[in-house]
């Protein structure tokens, strides 16, 4: 895709107008605003915030632990709150069962994603090569009362990748930049059609690649947007 697409209103295409309506109520990012009109021109069923509207309660639990994360100054926040709002807004949008996550660090990106898996029914496997940030993951989602959701897969996710079985749904790459090209050719075949590859901190050096190859492989479409810390959207196509 040659870049960001812009449409006035948005288009049946897998998802009804209401529905793309009010997924973009609550976006005020114009970039993932477009990335969001752009999946729904593309054909992929948006499921409506909220859809599957799960225990208020469980809602206030999980963002009481970011919250706290964050105030709290507790080191290795992988991604910006803005980023964050954005990672809930896509697996939600996508009814995800399956996401995968390189890069758990201490949690803080998972919990965003619990956000979507409690509405979807679904579930968060996320890979962490530091035994210690691991633990810490692992604390905050029994503290965020998210454990049965995520499985936290220790070791390199190189390797560790070989583990998971097909169909995932939303997969999120946010770990050494050098191996962001091995992880989408590792991720990709593991991704169903009509799944979203996000990769994080795109303005970074070494992930010039992999955007060079995503967006030479005609079977994705890839939108990238620089606010916060960058992400890159890709639309597995077919």
């Amino acid at each position: 895709m040659d870049g960001p697409r812009d449409c006035p209103s948005p288009c049946l295409a897998g998802s009804r107008p209401q529905e793309v309506e009010c997924i973009l109520s609550s976006v005020e990012n114009k970039a993932m605003r477009r990335a969001i009109v752009a999946l729904a021109m593309a054909g992929v069923a948006l499921a409506p915030a909220g859809a599957r509207a799960a225990s208020r309660e469980g809602e206030k639990r999980i963002l009481s632990v970011l919250e706290e994360m964050r105030k709290g100054g507790r080191t290795y926040l992988s991604v910006p709150p803005e980023d964050g709002r954005a990672l809930r807004l896509l697996a939600e949008a996508a009814a995800a069962k399956t996401v995968v996550e390189i890069g758990t660090s201490t949690g803080y990106s998972g919990l965003w994603f619990c956000l979507a898996l409690q509405d979807t029914g679904g579930r968060l496997i996320t890979f962490e090569i530091d035994p210690g940030r691991a633990a810490a993951a692992r604390k905050n989602f029994q503290q965020a009362g998210v454990e049965s959701l995520v499985t936290v897969v220790e070791g390199d996710a190189h390797e560790k990748l070989a583990t998971v079985k097909a169909p995932v749904d939303v997969a999120f790459i946010d770990a050494d930049k050098e191996g962001y090209v091995d992880y989408l050719r590792k991720l990709l075949p593991l991704l169903r059609p009509g799944g979203l590859l996000l990769a994080h901190n795109v303005g970074m050096a070494g992930v010039t690649e992999y955007l060079k190859e995503a967006e030479a492989n005609p079977d994705l479409e890839t939108i990238v947007y620089r606010e916060g810390a960058g992400l890159a959207v890709t639309l597995k196509k077919r």
